[in-house]
């Protein structure tokens, strides 16, 4: 491999930590609003959570829940993308 290949895949690298940085953010706001709406539902009266704003309210909270586990995937395939990456770069 050349210099040019390598100082590319330097770059790619650089681009993809930064934004592994903001994914990062993202995650965080994904389970800032799952806590935000399982904390609403939690609070409802048991009436209202079987209604259909609270049934709504649990089932964002369960989609938010879901969206935040799969960030973690991400960050697995992350890993290895970066490995993968680092090793063409030796």
């Amino acid at each position: 491999m050349n210099k040019d290949t390598r100082k590319q895949i330097a770059s790619v690298l650089s681009q993809l930590e930064a934004l592994r940085g903001q994914i990062e953010d993202l995650k965080s706001e994904v389970e800032t609003m799952k806590d935000e709406e399982r904390e609403k539902f939690d609070n409802m009266p048991e009436g209202l959570q079987q209604g259909d704003a609270g049934q709504a309210i649990d089932a964002a909270a369960n989609a938010l829940e879901e969206a935040a586990s799969s960030f973690d995937e991400l960050d697995s395939n992350f890993d290895e993308l970066l490995g993968h990456l680092n090793t063409a770069s030796e």
